[in-house]
């Protein structure tokens, strides 16, 4: 599959998630086969407004690639200034979030509320694309609620103004995460459009995927919450398209050791202070499933350390 001239190779892609998907867990999930890796959106008017948080967010590694950046906002100019200063960082892509449910991005204008405008979508698109010589990419929902389910439309004029690929998420905003997911109106953007439609929505294993990708006709999977303290998922999606079978679950142990070179990864990207206090939801999500997982959850919440992370693993280990 190409986005634009840009080749990819696999069968899944990692969602750009807020306050998960940062360039640690990018780095590892792209080590397990990921298609491509997206940063966590960022704000064009923080960088309008030189936002310094804003920045970092758009530093890639050359461990992560192909990657992305994303970027939010609602003002075609605005989001085209944006895009340019992300080409310091050297993305591989652009992605316009036309999807975020949350109220203090949907609330001002953008994220999943642009589904209202479909006319503004295609004005940030062709802004986006005529201020970067990159491909640009939008991820978007099945629409803002069930009467207005209008994706179709939006990836028609996405596409029309320059997008060179879409993601859709079978979900609504009103949804937010809640069941079910409308394969079939990823399926009706796929047959809309030429360029390439990668499908979202509770895709949690092999099958899953696959499932997802027969259903729709789509041309990538992409998982999001899915790939949660389960890098491992990546690797499963390829091997189960490749051989139809489902590999081997890590072990425990296995499962531990690579949570541990995530936290450290974090902790050198970040320090010690804040890469300890940002990987304890990361920790919890690797932990599920281990016996006496509730305590040991309430531990996790608590690490500061990677001596005190240390502790955690030997005493699950030992258990």
């Amino acid at each position: 599959m190409k986005i634009g001239n840009l080749e990819i190779k696999n069968y899944a892609a990692l969602a750009p998630m807020a306050g998960v998907a940062d360039c640690a867990f990018r780095e590892l999930c792209a080590k397990y086969g990921s298609a491509y890796t997206v940063t966590e959106m960022v704000s064009a008017k923080g960088i309008h407004y030189n936002s310094e948080r804003s920045a970092e967010l758009m530093e890639l590694s050359e461990h992560e690639r192909p990657a992305g950046v994303q970027i939010f906002g609602d003002d075609p100019a605005i989001m085209a200034d944006a895009a340019r200063f992300a080409m310091r960082y050297n993305p591989d892509f652009i992605d316009i979030n036309m999807g975020c449910p949350a109220p203090k991005i949907s609330g001002n204008g953008a994220g999943a509320s642009l589904m209202k405008k479909p006319q503004l979508c295609g004005e940030i698109v062709r802004a986006v694309s005529e201020a970067v010589k990159i491909p640009v990419t939008v991820k978007m929902r099945k629409g803002w609620d069930d009467n207005s389910v209008n994706c179709v439309e939006v990836a028609k004029i996405v596409e029309a103004n320059g997008a060179a690929a879409v993601v859709v998420h079978g979900r609504t905003r009103q949804q937010y995460y809640k069941p079910p997911v409308d394969r079939d109106i990823i399926a009706k953007v796929k047959k809309a459009v030429k360029i390439p439609v990668i499908g979202n929505g509770d895709v949690v294993s092999g099958k899953s995927a696959k499932l997802l990708y027969e259903h729709t006709g789509c041309d990538l999977i992409m998982v999001g919450r899915g790939a949660m303290g389960n890098p491992w998922i990546f690797s499963e999606i390829n091997e189960y398209f490749k051989t139809g079978q489902v590999p081997p679950k890590p072990d425990c142990e296995e499962k531990l050791r690579v949570m541990r070179l995530q936290v450290e990864r974090m902790c050198e990207l970040k320090g010690e202070f804040l890469g300890m206090r940002q990987s304890r939801k990361h920790i919890v999500w690797y932990l599920k499933g281990f016996h006496g997982a509730a305590s040991l959850r309430n531990e996790a919440g608590r690490v500061s350390t990677m001596q005190e992370l240390d502790g955690l693993i030997d005493k699950v280990l030992n258990s």
